[in-house]
């Protein structure tokens, strides 16, 4: 055998239509697959499937240095925003940095779950939620030393 048949419908119109010989001209259509075309996509998702570890490597580092980068820049603005809220000049000493630190200290660790569970590391992002959570005191006391 080799050839494969494979039927198709239309996309422009209802199956009913198509079934019920309302549409003429317009009904399935047969397509004939040979051998070869069959040998040449089974090919290629073996070579796919070949790649697909370095692949798997490259996306794991990735993610790591994307969730590095995040953590990072969250450690560091936050830090420094509540530094800053806590001796900033005036009467209000930086009711707005600390407002600022107290949503990114939220934020940021929800964007790196985020990452990491889009790009299929989803140890690393229930990891960042459970942090994610755990931070939402810290960031009600920081919201209310400024006020």
């Amino acid at each position: 055998m080799d050839n494969a048949t494979l039927w198709t419908t239309p996309r422009d119109c209802e199956a009913s239509d198509v079934w019920a010989g309302r549409n003429p001209g317009t009904g399935p259509k047969v397509i004939t697959v040979g051998l070869a075309d069959r040998r040449a996509d089974f090919e290629h998702r073996v070579a796919l499937a070949k790649r697909e570890p370095e692949r798997d490597a490259a996306r794991r580092t990735q993610v790591a240095l994307w969730v590095s980068a995040v953590t990072l820049a969250w450690l560091v603005s936050v830090s420094l925003l509540v530094g800053w809220g806590l001796t900033g000049p005036g009467p209000q000493r930086g009711t707005t940095s600390l407002a600022l630190a107290a949503v990114l200290a939220v934020l940021m660790p929800f964007v790196a779950a985020v990452i990491a569970t889009k790009n299929r590391q989803f140890v690393v992002g229930g990891v960042y939620v459970v942090l994610t959570l755990a931070m939402v005191l810290p960031a009600l006391g920081i919201a209310g030393a400024g006020g």
